[in-house]
């Protein structure tokens, strides 16, 4: 039976975030010195802290507030605030070890959000119109481009509200979002998505789709907002995870301009609706070929029809803070890597309970596709459940490319003790299982017939099970070591054990 989540944090917007932070030594840092929101901010933030699959060099690092932007008086910009788990449990109020676990019990204990007054909404506390005679969404928010090739400006950590024409239900997603004129933004959707099934049903009915993008909001929403089918079907309001992660509904305020609801606290929103049967080149502004770094490490091809939103208005708070983040850094990672890891243990847990004692999808699997499994095997009778344990994982996250299967004495959050289990508790002839031929994620540029004749269409690839195991009746054998345990505070005084 899981326990009501009670993080004990009191953050519930992004500033009452950044506020936590700064109590925290390397946690934070920000910098007066003009920037350039061209590729130069996330030049910058490729070396203080991206991490991920950004080019090395590259680290672990602080969360970055860039007080002045080149060509912007008033707006500031905040990247990586996400990029570390470290400082993604500090802002949940958990161990990192068992955020998985927080967010499979946030989703057992959701809670709805509600609607306020406009009046009690800070992200309207500035009203720009695109009536006005001189709106223009390019002089107003400093979106940032990742690299000097990208097709365009792009807002990466928008939260995209929207609701089914049909049901009236919600649901909230990330997605690419490339600036294309003073009031259109482009709006890439992966196949499947569930905004795209609100905008088609629109657009088969000839009608716009209403739609609002919150920037910089609550932490829990952003990680709330990225979990997936099936422990999220279609319709299923993701805000409800985070207020079952603050125990607290989150508050949202009917838009300005649209007939779409917003995040009420937002630093900024963006309100526009996506236009029924128009579409624009991605890159029709630079002819790069690129759109931008995508999670895996590549920069995505920019697609040649994608839809646009229309723009309807710019409402923000005062002195308001633009958050982005760079495509491949560790912020994707625990964006999308916390939530497959909830959904993960709540699949093989429902099915096989107490088998497995934890999951991490750690920052070379870009959260999407390497899950490490962490298997308790309590007799004879679990032998060959833990592989089931696998396959469930695959299902709970079509996504996935790669689980590895260890022991319960090897540490998931330690890749260096992973390989040590996969150097000497597996023989690639008898602990690989392959499944050939199954649809995975078109940003894996290996998941191509130009990569492997065995692949049939892009997007498809050979899904791999890695058992580094010990057999069950062989345990005995792979014991390890075990030294004695001492205070080693009498010889270190200020000494942590990590």
């Amino acid at each position: 039976m899981s326990e009501k989540v009670n993080n004990n944090v009191d953050v519930y917007d992004l500033r009452s975030a950044i506020a936590l932070l700064k109590t925290f030594d390397g946690e934070y840092i920000e910098t007066d010195e003009p920037v350039d929101p061209a590729a130069e901010l996330s030049g910058v933030y490729r070396y203080v802290g991206a991490g991920g699959t950004v080019m090395r060099p590259t680290r672990t690092g602080p969360a970055m507030v860039f007080n002045k932007i080149k060509g912007y008086d008033d707006c500031r910009v905040l990247i990586g605030l996400l990029a570390s788990r470290q400082r993604v449990a500090r802002l949940l109020g958990a161990p990192k070890e068992q955020l998985g676990h927080l967010l499979r019990n946030s989703v057992k204990h959701a809670i709805p959000p509600v609607v306020i007054s406009n009046d009690k909404a800070s992200c309207q506390e500035v009203v720009h119109l695109a009536t006005d005679a001189d709106f223009d969404l390019r002089r107003l928010l400093p979106a940032p481009t990742n690299t000097p090739e990208d097709a365009g400006p792009y807002f990466t950590m928008g939260m995209c509200y929207a609701a089914d024409p049909e049901t009236g239900e919600h649901d909230v997603t990330i997605h690419r979002l490339c600036v294309q004129g003073k009031d259109e933004i482009s709006m890439y959707f992966v196949p499947g998505r569930h905004l795209d099934q609100f905008r088609i049903k629109a657009e088969e009915a000839g009608k716009a789709l209403p739609i609002t993008i919150s920037i910089g909001v609550d932490p829990a929403i952003e990680i709330g907002a990225c979990f997936e089918p099936p422990t999220t079907p279609l319709g299923y309001d993701e805000l409800a995870i985070a207020g079952g992660l603050r125990g607290k509904a989150v508050e949202l305020v009917e838009g300005v301009a649209v007939k779409a609801r917003a995040i009420a606290n937002a630093e900024i929103v963006i309100e526009g609706e996506l236009v029924p049967n128009y579409r624009v080149q991605e890159d029709q502004h630079t002819k790069t070929g690129k759109a931008m770094p995508e999670f895996p490490g590549y920069t995505g091809d920019a697609k040649a029809e994608v839809p646009v939103i229309k723009v309807k208005a710019i409402t923000h708070r005062k002195h308001p803070i633009l958050q982005t983040c760079i495509g491949p850094s560790d912020e994707h990672t625990n964006l999308a890597g916390i939530p497959t890891e909830a959904s993960i243990l709540d699949m093989v847990e429902r099915a096989i309970p107490g088998l497995v004692k934890n999951v991490h999808c750690p920052s070379p699997g870009t959260g999407k596709y390497v899950a490490f499994l962490q298997i308790g095997k309590r007799g004879p009778q679990d032998e060959g459940r833990h592989r089931q344990a696998a396959l469930l994982a695959f299902s709970a996250f079509s996504e996935l490319k790669h689980v590895f299967l260890v022991d319960d004495d090897v540490d998931i959050f330690d890749l260096s003790d992973v390989m040590w289990a996969m150097t000497t508790r597996y023989q690639g002839d008898v602990d690989t299982i392959f499944i050939p031929g199954v649809r995975c994620h078109p940003l894996d540029p290996s998941q191509d017939p130009a990569f492997s004749p065995s692949i049939p269409d892009h997007g498809i690839s050979c899904k791999t099970i890695y058992d580094c195991t010990v057999p069950y009746k062989l345990r005995h054998n792979f014991e390890r070591s075990k030294f004695m345990e001492v205070d080693v505070t009498r010889f270190i005084p200020d000494f942590k054990v990590s």
